[in-house]
């Protein structure tokens, strides 16, 4: 999804917002009045925190929506431009349930590599992914895919990507 798509998609669903606040509060905006169209609370936070982890990933990482308006699921490609992994192409695919902001988005490794915290399956084991941690790093509803979920997983691949 280039960025003039991934405006345009923004764009769709912050429509949808506004059209079924207006069917919320009585006014219409226009568009269809059917209220079974709510959207989530959890679609309302992606809107934002899309466009900000889209304006803020590194070169080498580059975000892609199958269908721009489910914003709750997609990939991110990972191409490491240092260490092990040099020159890679990695693919992961984030699914962020309907209790996200309380529950972390759930990653999966779609390409097959040998790494100590990628299971065979794909499966992540990162504590910023569980919701409870020993060790206190784990999930917490102040977080965000931008300042936490990106930072982390930056950290993480430059880890042991050396």
């Amino acid at each position: 999804m280039n960025e003039r798509e991934s405006e345009e998609a923004m764009l769709t669903l912050a429509s949808k917002l506004k059209r079924d606040e207006g069917v919320k509060t009585g006014r219409s905006t226009g568009g269809p009045s059917d209220s079974s169209h709510r959207v989530s609370i959890r679609d309302r936070l992606l809107i934002k925190e899309v466009a900000e982890l889209e304006a803020n990933l590194p070169s080498t990482c580059k975000a892609s929506f199958p269908d721009e308006n489910k914003l709750h699921h997609f990939r991110l490609a990972v191409s490491p431009d240092e260490g092990y992994y040099q020159s890679g192409k990695f693919q992961f695919e984030i699914d962020v349930p309907e209790a996200y902001n309380m529950v972390p988005p759930k990653v999966k490794c779609l390409t097959r590599i040998w790494h100590p915290n990628i299971a065979e399956t794909g499966e992540i084991c990162l504590s910023l992914l569980r919701e409870h941690s020993i060790d206190g790093t784990g999930w917490a509803p102040t977080r965000t895919l931008k300042e936490d979920f990106r930072n982390k997983v930056q950290d993480y691949i430059k880890h042991y990507a050396r």
